[in-house]
């Protein structure tokens, strides 16, 4: 599959180093998941666990200037979409503090869908579900990276029974915050679309939207049936 990922016009209300960014965004770790995750870009092979990388083996950035970005557009073959030339179809992906457009303006955040890239399985189980939430870039040894922070999705063994649909739930560290990480914009595939799981027993409040209901649901079915395409990879 063929993805070209690409960052639209950055924005120039951000301070450019990934201290101050990380302060600004509210993640003070944005540094060393940065850090981190430029490691194993430059260590493509190493055999060393997320787990088990210390700090003290990842590369010095304190220097790097960063620009930050508010969309991205995923271009991929989608033949049976209603889509362009050779059937090459386009999606915007957004992650900004504000967005106008609709009945409630107030942040947006999409959600993504990752290439594991060491896995062979097919569908889903190939496949992880994350949150965008900053698009930024910034440059070490004379290369450009674009990268996403992402807070991650954990996901169902299998499909749920009933629906069809595959589970994905937020995942937190043992210290019970939000699991977060920073990714390479390639590994995206394009826009993923959750569907909150209401429960049963309680009902659902006025004050819920699409805004928020992100935030406030603990588990989510992950939509096949938005478009041909979602539902070509998502099984």
């Amino acid at each position: 599959m063929q993805i070209l990922i690409q960052f639209i016009a950055s924005t120039r209300e951000y301070p450019r180093s990934l201290i101050a960014l990380g302060s600004k965004i509210g993640q003070l770790n944005l540094l060393d998941l940065t850090r981190r995750f430029l490691y194993y870009q430059l260590n493509p092979t190493s055999a060393i666990e997320p787990d088990d990388l210390t700090l003290a083996s990842c590369p010095m950035i304190w220097d790097s200037k960063a620009s930050v970005f508010h969309s991205a557009t995923a271009t991929f073959r989608a033949p049976s979409n209603p889509s362009g030339p050779g059937g090459m179809y386009r999606e915007v992906i957004r992650s900004t503090p504000f967005w106008p457009k609709g009945d409630i303006p107030g942040p947006r955040r999409d959600c993504v869908f990752v290439d594991v890239g060491n896995s062979e399985e097919p569908g889903m189980k190939g496949l992880l579900v994350a949150r965008i939430h900053l698009f930024f870039k910034f440059s070490y040894g004379s290369v450009d990276y674009p990268c996403a922070l992402v807070r991650w999705y954990s996901t169902s063994d299998e499909p749920d029974p009933v629906t069809g649909f595959w589970v994905v739930r937020p995942e937190s560290t043992r210290r019970g915050v939000r699991h977060m990480g920073v990714i390479h914009l390639d590994s995206i595939i394009r826009g993923a679309h959750l569907l909150p799981r209401f429960p049963s027993d309680a009902p659902v409040y006025r004050e819920i939207n699409y805004m928020n209901a992100l935030d406030l649901y603990t588990s989510f079915y992950v939509n096949k049936f938005i478009d041909h395409h979602a539902f070509e990879i998502v099984f």
